[in-house]
């Protein structure tokens, strides 16, 4: 790898980690466009359960990985929100840049095996 591809890799990780472990505790809690649409007719408690109406969202269920140590947006065991959140963003951008850089190491092998 070219200094200057190198530079450019990892100021384009250092960006990401910090949008996903800083930025990301600024994002929306309020429900995107799916929820918000799957949600209408229906009335809702203070807590967010549905009380009344009829709307998509009274058939969801749980995800299958809903009890995962990175599930809901944070890290299981992390009690500071803000904390949580951002590591699991961090290790959301890890994660992907691994599997990513896995895949052009393993595609790049795999060139140099052809010629």
């Amino acid at each position: 790898m070219s200094r200057k591809l190198g530079w450019f890799v990892a100021g384009g990780l250092l960006v990401a980690l910090l949008l996903a472990g800083v930025v990301s505790n600024f994002a929306s809690g309020s429900p995107d466009g799916l929820d918000a649409t799957a949600r209408k007719g229906c009335t809702f408690d203070a807590d967010g359960r549905i009380t009344g109406g009829t709307c998509m969202a009274q058939r969801e269920q749980g995800h299958q990985m809903k009890d995962s140590p990175l599930a809901g947006y944070g890290i299981r065991g992390v009690d500071n929100p803000y904390l949580s959140t951002g590591l699991a963003g961090v290790a959301g951008v890890l994660l992907t840049f691994g599997i990513g850089a896995g895949g052009f190491w393993l595609a790049r092998r795999r060139e140099r095996k052809a010629a």
